[in-house]
């Protein structure tokens, strides 16, 4: 079988055990998985029982899907995703987005814990993210391409969605949160970035970095899925501060956050 046979018998496992399909979706990055928990008339579906689709072994990510509702809207939210850091190819790491795809969503919110580059921002603040800088390495488009994914040179101009950023901003104001905004470098990770490094990163115009979501981004686009994406800045990034980064910063921070981002996801849902 090939590879988009493969993601369309995933789409098929999906619809076979929703009553209704999704035309929104939501990425839930480390530590942020409790909104999944937080959706009505739910459907769990735990990844290892999706055909070909592959499993997050990162503490934080629960390998979930929940089909349900919020504020009446049937949505999809994937609690954890996968990496490439775990040793996956750029198509593991985007197999879930594009079986998304085929399932007919049109609007994908990604979202994900990273650390802060900008010196001007909290720790815990949720960030929209206006664009982003791959370091990775990798681009989830190298290979053979099929058109019926998309174009082979996908127009990446506007990655992440005025619209919804605009969107995002009024659901924030609404609960009393004023989002800032940013640049995204993606890298490809395990190990943190060293404070040289985030000088780097400072320099070229990045807001905050992580480890994930440039690669969903791409073949979201690619696909002609609007994309929306929020960062948790769960950490200062290296030299920021004057002490060590830790996975358990980064799960504790999320967890003190999980109401006001709950409610953000919520009232944006409630505006689409």
């Amino acid at each position: 079988m090939s590879y988009y046979d493969d993601v369309h018998e995933a789409a098929a496992a999906i619809r076979a055990r929703v009553a209704e399909v999704p035309r929104i979706a939501i990425v839930l990055g480390s530590g942020l998985g409790d909104f999944a928990d937080s959706l009505d008339a739910a459907v769990t579906i735990r990844y290892g029982d999706l055909p070909h689709w592959p499993a997050s072994a990162v503490i934080g990510h629960s390998g979930k899907l929940v089909v349900g509702t919020s504020r009446g809207t049937t949505i999809a939210a994937l609690a954890g995703r996968v990496h490439l850091y775990e040793g996956h190819d750029a198509g593991r790491v985007s197999f879930a987005v594009r079986v998304l795809g085929l399932l007919g969503v049109k609007t994908l919110i990604l979202t994900n814990a990273a650390g802060g580059v900008n010196t001007g921002f909290a720790q815990g603040a949720l960030m929209v993210i206006d664009d982003h800088i791959n370091l990775m390495g990798h681009n989830p488009l190298v290979g053979a391409n099929d058109e019926r994914f998309g174009v082979r040179f996908p127009d990446m101009t506007e990655v992440y969605s005025s619209r919804l950023r605009t969107i995002a901003d009024r659901a924030g104001q609404a609960i009393g949160l004023t989002l800032p905004h940013g640049i995204y470098a993606a890298l490809m990770g395990p190990s943190y970035e060293t404070p040289a490094e985030i000088r780097y990163l400072r320099t070229i115009g990045a807001d905050a970095v992580g480890m994930s979501t440039v690669p969903e981004a791409i073949v979201a686009r690619q696909m002609k899925i609007d994309v929306l994406g929020i960062s948790c800045i769960t950490n200062m990034a290296a030299g920021v501060l004057p002490q060590p980064l830790d996975h358990g910063e980064v799960m504790a921070t999320a967890a003190r956050v999980r109401g006001q981002f709950i409610a953000l996801l919520e009232g944006i849902i409630g505006q689409l």
